[in-house]
């Protein structure tokens, strides 16, 4: 096989065969405990959080920005919501709500980084800041849990058919937004801005709306992925979201190396965050410690990082 074969082979199929050779390691190593229907199904439950935010990350990196606020929303998400439910507002409605606050606080990020064109990290990472400040007002930093109502938990914890509603859910997102980005005309401009920002303002596109599009669908995604992560355990934790912040983009990273291109993609993410959370699962199964996934989540983001450069031809 010639180099160029190799290559070309490594950049198409290179983090499928990784995911592949994961499975099949636990799989040797606790085949009992890993290879089975219930574990698989619950790796797809815990997955569906981590996908669905990673996608919100996906959308900011598509033009080429960063969100350093999505943990802190996703945390606000989940207790915006379980606050609204224990004060008596319909569950539907406290989950709408939720989603449309952090719908609006990812446009003020994409205003400020969009019109005053300053760093997306520093703004991102100021509003982050306000965001926590604002979940120990709400909270006075104690875990929400209190005459949560019933309803509350149907979504984290309602099956379909035996699958996980969240595992549905999880697809259904992934598939839309697959979808938006490629066959849409909305999505292909988003593209468009991350291969050339100036180029694409030769060619009429309102480089400004996009990128707020873009933070305003990181921050609804953001904050679902809170609702979802409290729906799940019945209370809201002030810092649930903290955890998803680096996971988030690792996957995304990951989801770049799926492409030949290096860029992010929705379908891409989707099997980062597949690989994140077998990873996970496989180490808790061997009852490694925390500190190894945290580790090996690092290791893989500065490969992936790499590896999307490769893809670009970045790197000589």
């Amino acid at each position: 096989m010639k180099k160029t074969d190799f290559k070309q082979m490594a950049q198409a199929y290179g983090t499928i065969i990784a995911l592949l050779v994961i499975i099949m390691i636990f799989g040797v190593l606790k085949p009992a405990a890993f290879l089975t229907l219930k574990n698989f199904i619950n790796i797809s439950r815990q997955m569906a959080a981590l996908t669905i935010i990673s996608i919100g990350a996906t959308m900011v990196m598509v033009v080429n920005e960063f969100d350093l606020s999505v943990g802190s929303m996703a945390s606000l998400g989940g207790v915006m919501a379980a606050l609204m439910a224990v004060a008596g507002i319909p569950v539907g409605a406290s989950f709408l709500l939720t989603v449309l606050v952090c719908m609006v606080i990812g446009w003020v990020n994409g205003y400020i980084v969009a019109k005053f064109k300053v760093l997306s990290f520093i703004t991102t990472l100021g509003i982050s800041t306000v965001l926590d400040g604002l979940i120990y007002r709400l909270t006075g930093g104690a875990t929400v849990f209190e005459n949560i109502p019933k309803s509350f938990t149907w979504l984290g914890t309602s099956k379909i058919g035996g699958i996980p509603f969240l595992s549905v859910l999880m697809i259904l997102f992934v598939l839309a937004f697959a979808f938006f980005m490629k066959h849409t005309p909305s999505g292909r401009k988003m593209y468009a801005i991350g291969g050339g920002e100036e180029a694409s303002k030769i060619a009429g596109i309102n480089v400004k709306t996009y990128k707020i599009l873009a933070f305003m669908l990181c921050g609804a995604l953001a904050g679902g992925t809170g609702i979802a992560v409290a729906s799940r355990v019945g209370s809201a934790n002030t810092s649930a979201g903290a955890g998803y912040f680096l996971q988030s983009y690792a996957a995304a990273y990951i989801g770049c190396t799926v492409s030949r291109q290096g860029i992010p993609n929705v379908a891409g993410t989707f099997v980062g965050a597949a690989i994140l959370s077998i990873l996970a699962n496989g180490l808790t199964i061997l009852q490694m410690p925390s500190y190894m996934q945290n580790i090996i989540t690092g290791i893989i983001i500065v490969v992936a990082v790499i590896a999307q450069k490769l893809g670009r031809g970045d790197a000589k």
